[in-house]
């Protein structure tokens, strides 16, 4: 029995994917082939990477322009076996080698950029020549260019000429005095292709000439005139001859084209390949999607995915695994709840990837490439619950048993409903079984308690359900793995208005190992929420202090680079102007040297000694780093956190974060950005009034600029410290003009941007609190700041 893919995927909903594929492609052929795509588990990692490729490129370059392709491949086999192409054909052909041209010239502007495609660019081989000599000889459908050939330039210059001599001959009789009241207008007009004059019927005798047509009344006919028959019949040869030589010139184009059918059917085949590619690539950037991780071992592990035909603003992204701990997975929940939407999602994004789409799914997502996708899925949602339904999920799950095995990935939609229940959870959990003894990765949507206990019993089987909103009676398609689901119609009846004592017994009715149930998956449901909670911030709490610890390292290495720049270039410094006094003090002494020799008075060899050892004490002395130094200094007072001091060995101003500890004693302040550990002796206390004077000014100046507040800024491309001096700009704009919130853009990249923006933010005393953008507000990519 043949595997029939397409029912399958049908029940899936490929082909509603395969349609928006097709609205992205640029023509008609390429739309096509999207439509016929079909999962391809041994080619799904090439044509991923094709996808991611192209994907790639369209980011940095934009995407290559496939609008003027168009099949000609009929007409160039035509022309290849000696048939004349009509204009309209040639045009088109020469559309189509534009386009080609346009797609090689695209691909040379990405030169450098590496990707899979480059074998198909290469391949694709541009005709400058055909597409100019099409171009320059035909001007539309109907009408060829005069310079298409010489000898047509010429015909029609004659035509010209000989048309001009037939309707001078014709204007000059009907200005006449003599003609004009025998004409029934004024005018020279074309009949049958020869210039005629309208005469009037009773005066037809009265001008000599061929009558070439009547009027429907029958008052006036058209003559040509014997004076002008000379030259109408002039301009009917060379009319014949301006169609021989335009035939002539078809012939010629087509034979050309006919030369490269082969080269340009080749080219437009490739070509048509690529924007199916790109189409792809247009399609992911379209639903937010990214390429998946693929493996051959069954494993599934979806994160944050979203059904990519739901308005993702209404879906909660959920987290899907499947053939990790588990190979059965069992949904349990009530209607409407999202369980087939779970079950959609992970069939479809399977599909997918092995089509060589990229997944709407968070990045890291891992996805198995499968032989065979199974899939039993209906509107079962219907009340119309009947045996012949029934019959007809039993047919399609029979054929799925006979064709399961360890390479199948099988979906069951509400298992073993449509009959008694207790028999058909007895038969939904046999199938379960049969489908694992075949090596099958399942997953399964049920109502039945039954399958519940199953799942909780079964070694392999695995408890999902999806997450329900009673408040507001509707799901959030999030599927929550290891929790088995409570059909909440109490709840959800009570919601709706139903009697309360109505309610009250029925759960009277439900029998008390039911309810013990029941109360027991309450209870893990509650006891999830709260760990998951718990994880949550755990997992906060563990970026924070990896963050933190990070920046510190960073910190501690960026002051340990600029002591050690300050450091040499103060020896720099203080060697220049030990040179420099050298120089003049060896200057000194030539000239002294000099004036001995001249004058017999010189200095001393003793004296000499003495300069030249004040010379190297001044070398050995003259380092500025070791020259400053104050051991006299005592802090007036004890520091206190937030005190600003002076780190006195480099001349910096910071706050003190932390009192002095160890021995000997250190303190941890910040400078700038940067938070260090200073020696206390190191450190001079600034003057309160000092301090108070630069914050009364900086806030004077603030107020005077009137920075325009805004509610977000980008500080993607600058340094941290660039970065830092915009935001604080923009902070101090937003408390004045009383923005509550703020943006901060900063890209995701390296994550430096990022770590140096919410270091800053912690100690900032405008900012109440600030967390990462969620989804739709720029995930890592922004903070988003809460100001006092």
């Amino acid at each position: 029995m043949q595997y029939d893919w397409k029912k399958h995927a049908k029940a899936l909903e490929l082909d509603k994917i395969l349609n928006l594929l097709a609205e992205q492609a640029a023509c008609e052929d390429a739309a096509q082939a999207a439509l016929q795509l079909e999962p391809s588990p041994s080619d799904a990692e090439r044509l991923l990477q094709e996808t991611d490729d192209a994907f790639g490129l369209m980011a940095r370059f934009g995407s290559p322009s496939f609008g003027g392709l168009t099949n000609v491949t009929d007409s160039l086999h035509r022309a290849q076996a000696g048939g004349m192409l009509t204009m309209a054909e040639l045009l088109k052909i020469a559309s189509v080698l534009r386009t080609l041209r346009g797609i090689k010239e695209w691909r040379d502007k990405c030169e450098g950029v590496k990707t899979c495609l480059d074998e198909r660019f290469s391949l694709i081989t541009a005709n400058p020549y055909l597409e100019n000599q099409i171009s320059e000889a035909i001007l539309s459908e109907e009408e060829m260019a005069d310079n298409a050939s010489p000898a047509l330039a010429e015909i029609r210059r004659k035509i010209r000429q000989s048309s001009a001599r037939a309707r001078e001959v014709l204007d000059r009789m009907i200005h006449s005095a003599t003609y004009q009241k025998y004409l029934q207008e004024p005018i020279v007009t074309i009949r049958e292709g020869r210039f005629v004059v309208p005469v009037k019927a009773e005066y037809r005798s009265e001008i000599p000439g061929l009558v070439h047509d009547t009027s429907a009344s029958g008052s006036t006919v058209f003559i040509e005139p014997m004076g002008a028959v000379e030259a109408n019949n002039r301009v009917k040869e060379l009319l014949s001859q301006e169609k021989k030589e335009m035939e002539r010139v078809l012939y010629a184009l087509s034979a050309e084209a006919g030369n490269f059918a082969d080269t340009i059917v080749r080219s437009y085949g490739l070509a048509v390949s690529l924007s199916v590619v790109f189409a792809k690539a247009s399609l992911a950037y379209r639903m937010k999607a990214t390429r998946p991780k693929l493996n051959d071992k069954g494993r599934i592990v979806l994160h944050r995915a979203r059904h990519p035909l739901i308005d993702k603003d209404k879906v909660v992204p959920t987290d899907i695994e499947l053939g990790t701990t588990f190979d059965t997975l069992v949904i349990t929940g009530p209607n409407t709840g999202g369980k087939t939407v779970s079950l959609k999602t992970v069939g479809l994004l399977t599909l997918m990837a092995m089509c060589g789409l990229m997944i709407p799914a968070a990045e890291g997502s891992e996805l198995s490439v499968f032989t065979q996708v199974l899939a039993d899925i209906g509107d079962e949602q219907s009340i119309e619950q009947s045996l012949s339904t029934f019959s007809a999920h039993m047919k399609n799950i029979i054929e799925i048993i006979q064709r399961a095995d360890e390479h199948s990935l099988v979906l069951l939609d509400e298992l073993g409903a449509g009959t008694d229940p207790v028999e058909g959870a007895a038969l939904a959990e046999s199938i379960l079984e049969e489908l694992r003894s075949k090596g099958a990765k399942i997953a399964a949507t049920t109502h039945y308690a039954e399958l519940k206990a199953y799942a909780l019993q079964t070694s392999g089987v695995e408890n999902a359900s999806c997450e329900f909103d009673v408040a507001t009676l509707r799901p959030t398609y999030r599927l929550l793995i290891g929790m088995p689901g409570r059909s909440n119609a109490f709840a959800i009846s009570l919601r709706l208005g139903m009697n309360p004592a109505v309610v009250d017994r029925a759960k009277e009715l439900v029998s008390g190992e039911n309810r013990r149930f029941e109360d027991v998956v309450q209870n893990l449901e509650e006891s999830r929420r709260q760990l998951e909670n718990e994880r949550e911030e755990a997992r906060r709490m563990r970026e924070e202090a990896e963050l933190a610890r990070r920046e510190a390292e960073e910190a501690r290495s960026k002051v340990q680079r600029e002591a050690d720049r300050a450091i040499a270039q103060a020896r720099e410094k203080s060697a220049q102007l030990v040179a420099q006094t050298r120089a003049q003090i060896d200057a000194l002494l030539n000239e002294m040297d000099e004036i001995r020799k001249q004058k017999n008075k010189g200095i001393t060899a003793e004296q000499k000694a003495k300069l030249n050892a004040g010379l190297r004490s001044l070398e050995r002395t003259a380092d500025p780093v070791s020259k400053k130094q104050d051991s006299d200094y005592r802090l007036p007072r004890p520091l206190k956190v937030g005190d600003t001091v002076l780190i006195f060995d480099i001349d910096k101003k910071a706050t003190v974060l932390r009192l002095p500890e160890g021995n000997p004693p250190e303190v941890l302040v910040q400078a700038g950005i940067l938070q260090t550990r200073v020696p206390l002796s190191n450190l001079r206390l600034l003057q309160e009034k000092q301090q108070k004077q630069i914050f009364r000014t900086v806030t004077s100046n603030v107020s005077r600029a009137q920075v325009p507040a805004a509610r977000e800024v980008d500080v993607r491309g600058l340094t941290a410290e660039e970065a830092l001096m915009e935001v604080d700009r923009a902070i101090d704009a937003a408390v004045l003009s009383g923005v509550g919130q703020l943006t901060i853009i900063h890209g995701k990249g390296t994550g430096v941007l990022r770590r140096a923006v919410q270091t800053h933010m912690k100690n900032h005393p405008q900012v109440k609190r600030y967390r990462l953008g969620t989804f739709g507000e720029g995930e890592s990519g922004v903070t988003i700041v809460e100001l006092k």
